[in-house]
């Protein structure tokens, strides 16, 4: 029986801070916790103690290797196993950890994407140790987060540019609170708590469906007679199977001090969610990536299958992963929380109109931080929001921005005139809004939630727009207010002016309603980047290449290679869907419609011999029907496979991706209509593949 409570093996195969005080000496110490917080250079010599007291613990712990643990362009994590091993002159072994192979390492660039930034005979590439981010054991391997670049020094991954625009945002929110009277604060974080939704299916049931073992999503399928409908599945009582995954799922992540907090089932059947407490954006984007991996692990101990795509299921809900996102100090003040005086809210108001400012000005670039072909399914569907970006507010707080827009009382707490920086500004309450789940970009209080993320996207892409576009907006208020004469009044003016010039962003209404659409693109102007070929050039656009290389998040280079490489990764996964389709239908789908009819056709001979008159009209009504739809599932199949061919002839990726949206996909849709009614009418013993009831109501 387990006797260890949580607190006991909390971290324990992390090398947190407790193990850096407790195993280094207390200069030591210090030094790294300059490096970690403040960001100051690494003395090499500190790493070599570092590296020392690393290796001993892991040794303790078990591990025989250690990895630079990165995240390549390919979405999810990478690492090379190196042992701890080096010979000794009596032929023995002697174990060795250097802080230059801490610091530094060198794994082979030439097969990771690179969107043309290196050749493919220009093999190396570089890894470079992540302070801030805690090293942690993983099957007895040593894990260093890393982040990863070329030989000539451009990033390779997702690591690099996220801790580029925080470092930005950073930059630009101490000299607002520098304004403010706040020179005590060192440094600006902001913080993410990424909510996970996922499906468990059997793995038994998965083994025998091609479509979710070779795209994570079912390509063929009827609709179940049950689905979501009776809503009884959202916060339900959890099956004991799925009870002892999220247990054992618990403990693996609570070991890596990974502070998962909230489980529950979701809306669709066979449907979860896990919500972990904040933490500093590039640590929660490091666990984030360790969750998703813990998961299918551990499913697979449990004889299930995580799926993680965002639309592994057609008619029921999809999985998302609500990027809650907030700004606070070293010493503890959420820069997007109320505070108990007029100059504590002035700053609030500040960086509020600050986010508003920066998601209208740049609602192309966190479209596309979400872009992916499995997100193209989810969004817009009645369970994600539009791909329209908008802001939700709040009656409340909607109604003191337009209160101070127009220099008219605000009738909630106050009836006087709102003017910033004097007393009759009012207090605001701390969670002053409702939750609008058909949202978007929703203020919850002290933070705001970006709802658009795919469940197997990585936080890392939204999170570097949305520190970046924030990090301008508070770059142009801060060169205004830096020069202004008159505080007060200035900073009353840039917010009234904000609010009046950034409204259009603001929509606390039902995003579902297509009356929305119309009016957001129609009357407001607003973007509607419906699919990833839409929106993902946009990168490229002279405003958002500015942007991202005057904060030094990107160099054009790296712009130029994320566009290519993201548009290549959608094309690869729609042209692999595309072909996966093409051989389920000929090989499997096909074959069990003639198969089906021929039994029919021989229960008809059967019972006409047995007793003549019998008319058999369903025997000849389904084989009719059957006939036609095989006919045309055949007819299509070679239509899709021919759209496929001709995307070699496409000049660039561009122009392949918007082949695949325009004639690709619509191909696969008309396919998939004509097999998917064939099942409703093939017996469930000719029928090889496990139906949607199956899959969805087969944990139990």
């Amino acid at each position: 029986m387990e006797t260890h409570s949580v607190p006991d093996y909390f971290g324990e195969l992390v090398f947190d801070d407790r193990q850096m005080r407790a195993r280094l000496s207390s200069k030591i110490y210090a030094s790294l916790r300059k490096t970690i917080d403040e960001g100051k250079k690494l003395d090499p010599k500190v790493a070599e103690y570092v590296a020392e007291a690393m290796k001993e613990w892991a040794l303790e712990k078990g591990a025989t290797h250690y990895t630079h643990w990165f995240q390549p362009l390919t979405g999810v994590t990478a690492e090379k196993h190196d042992s701890f091993i080096s010979p000794s002159p009596d032929g023995s072994v002697i174990m060795e950890f250097s802080g230059k192979e801490l610091i530094q390492g060198e794994p082979d660039a030439s097969s990771f994407p690179t969107g043309g930034i290196r050749a493919t005979f220009e093999a190396r590439g570089y890894t470079a140790w992540d302070p801030t981010s805690y090293a942690f054991i993983k099957d007895k391997t040593l894990c260093i987060p890393t982040a990863f670049c070329s030989y000539s020094g451009e990033a390779l991954d997702k690591k690099t540019p996220l801790l580029r625009s925080m470092e930005a945002l950073n930059k630009q929110a101490l000299r607002i609170l520098a304004l403010f009277g706040n020179i005590t604060a060192k440094y600006v974080r902001t913080s993410v708590g990424p909510e996970q939704e996922y499906f468990l299916i059997t793995k038994e049931m998965y083994e025998k469906r091609p479509d979710l073992k070779f795209t994570g999503r079912t390509l063929f399928g009827a609709k179940s007679p049950k689905g979501q409908e009776m809503d009884d599945h959202y916060f339900g009582v959890i099956k004991p199977r799925v009870q002892a995954f999220m247990n054992d799922l618990n403990k693996e992540l609570w070991k890596l001090g990974i502070l998962a907090k909230t489980e529950h089932n979701e809306v669709a059947p066979a449907q979860h969610e896990l919500a972990p407490i904040y933490s500093t954006t590039n640590i929660a984007t490091d666990q984030n990536q360790l969750t998703m991996e813990i998961m299918q692990k551990v499913a697979s101990k449990h004889g299930l299958v995580c799926l993680l795509h965002e639309k592994p299921f057609a008619g029921v809900n999809g999985s998302g992963k609500h990027n809650n996102w907030s700004m606070a100090t070293d010493t503890g003040i959420n820069l997007l929380s109320p505070g108990d005086t007029p100059y504590e809210n002035a700053q609030f108001l500040l960086f509020l109109c600050a986010v508003i400012k920066a998601v209208d000005d740049y609602q192309d670039l966190l479209r596309l931080s979400v872009a992916t072909a499995g997100n193209d399914h989810r969004l817009g569907a009645n369970e994600a929001p539009p791909a329209i970006i908008s802001v939700f507010l709040g009656d409340e707080l909607s109604a003191i921005l337009d209160a101070i827009e127009e220099d008219k009382p605000y009738k909630g707490t106050e009836q006087k005139i709102m003017k910033l920086g004097v007393d009759v500004l009012p207090a605001f309450p701390r969670d002053n809004t409702d939750r609008n789940r058909t949202s978007p970009f929703a203020f919850t209080g002290n933070k705001f939630e970006f709802r658009s993320l795919g469940s197997s996207n990585s936080i890392a892409c939204a999170n570097i727009m949305l520190n970046t576009v924030v990090a301008e907006s508070l770059k142009i208020y801060a060169d205004r207010l830096e020069g202004a004469e008159d505080f007060e009044k200035t900073l009353h003016e840039m917010i009234q002016g904000t609010i009046k010039d950034h409204k259009r962003i603001l929509f606390n209404g039902n995003g579902y309603d297509d009356a929305w659409v119309k009016e957001a693109t129609e009357v407001r102007g607003l973007c509607n980047y419906r699919t990833t070929p839409d929106c993902m050039p946009h990168i490229l656009d002279e405003k958002n290449v500015k942007l991202l290389t005057s904060h030094g998040v990107f160099t054009e280079k790296e712009i130029e290679s994320r566009c290519d490489i993201m548009l290549d990764n959608y094309c690869k996964q729609v042209h692999i869907e595309a072909n996966t389709m093409i051989d389920m239908a000929l090989k499997q789908i096909l074959p069990a419609i003639t198969c089906y009819a021929d039994k029919l056709s021989s229960g008809v001979i059967a019972k006409k011999s047995a007793c003549e008159g019998i008319a058999c009209e369903y025997e000849k009504s389904v084989i009719s029907r059957l006939s036609v739809l095989a006919d045309q599932i055949y007819a299509r199949t070679g239509e899709l496979e021919s759209a496929v061919l001709k995307l070699a002839d496409a000049k660039d990726v561009i122009e392949e991706s918007a082949q695949i949206r325009d004639t690709v996909l619509p191909k696969m849709g008309e396919l998939r209509a004509r097999a998917d009614e064939a099942e409703t009418l093939v017996s469930k013993e000719c029928w090889p593949l496990p139906s949607y009831g199956d899959l969805l109501f087969g944990v139990r």
